[in-house]
C-alpha cells in the first residue's frame, strides 16, 4: 500500500491522495488483494491465465512445466498497481490507463510484460524466473511495454475478460452449493 500512497503524494495535494487512496482501495480487485481474500484472487489468477494461455501459450506451458503459478508474481504487481516494478513514469502511465479502462488493465499489463520478456523466460528456470519477474529490469520504455499491452488480445471464446472473470465467479458459486455441510446430510 506504501507504493501506491507514495505514487499518488507525488502526483496529488494530500486530500486528493487521500480520496484517491480510498477510492482505489474499494475497487473490487484492489479489495481482493488488500483484504488478501484468498478465494477471489484465485478467481483473478484463473482468469489471467485464460488470456496468458490464449496470448502466451509457449510461456504458458514453459510456466506449467515448472509449476509456476501468477501468484508468484503477479500479487507484488497487482497489489502496488505495479509501482514497485516498473519505473515510476510508466507506472504512472499504466496507471492512467487503469483509471480510464478498470481492472482488466492491470492484467493485461501483466501479460504486456510477459510478451516483452517472453524469449528471456523461456531460457529459464523457476528460480531464475520468479527472480527476474519480481524485479523487472529498468529498461522497459513505454513504447514497447504499451505496443506489447496493445497486441494482447483480451478475448477467449468470444468472451472478453469481465465475461470470463463473471462465468469463474458464477462456477465458484454453484460448487460451493454443490460443497455445503447442509446438502450432504
Amino acid at each position: 500500500m506504501s507504493f501506491i500512497a507514495a505514487v499518488l503524494i507525488l502526483n496529488l495535494e494530500e486530500a486528493d491522495a487521500f480520496i484517491a487512496f480510498a477510492n482505489l482501495l474499494n475497487k473490487p480487485c484492489q479489495l481482493a488483494f488488500f483484504r488478501v481474500d484468498h478465494s477471489m484472487m484465485l478467481k483473478y489468477f484463473a482468469a489471467f491465465e485464460v488470456f496468458f494461455e490464449e496470448n502466451l501459450p509457449k510461456l504458458f506451458h514453459h510456466f506449467k512445466s515448472y509449476n509456476l503459478t501468477p501468484d508468484i508474481y503477479l500479487i507484488d504487481w497487482i497489489f502496488t498497481l505495479y509501482s514497485k516494478s516498473l519505473p515510476l513514469d510508466l507506472a504512472c502511465r499504466v496507471w492512467d490507463v487503469f483509471c480510464r479502462d478498470g481492472e482488466e488493465f492491470l492484467f493485461r499489463t501483466g501479460l504486456g510484460i510477459l510478451r516483452i520478456y517472453e524469449d528471456i523466460l523461456l531460457q529459464m528456470d523457476f528460480i531464475h524466473i520468479a527472480q527476474f519477474l519480481t524485479k523487472l529490469p529498468e529498461d522497459i520504455t513505454s513504447e514497447k511495454l504499451f505496443s506489447c499491452i496493445t497486441s494482447i488480445q483480451m478475448q477467449n471464446s468470444n468472451k472478453k475478460w469481465a465475461q470470463v472473470f463473471a462465468s469463474l465467479m458464477k462456477d465458484s458459486k454453484e460448487g460451493d452449493k454443490n460443497h455445503s455441510p447442509a446438502l450432504k446430510s
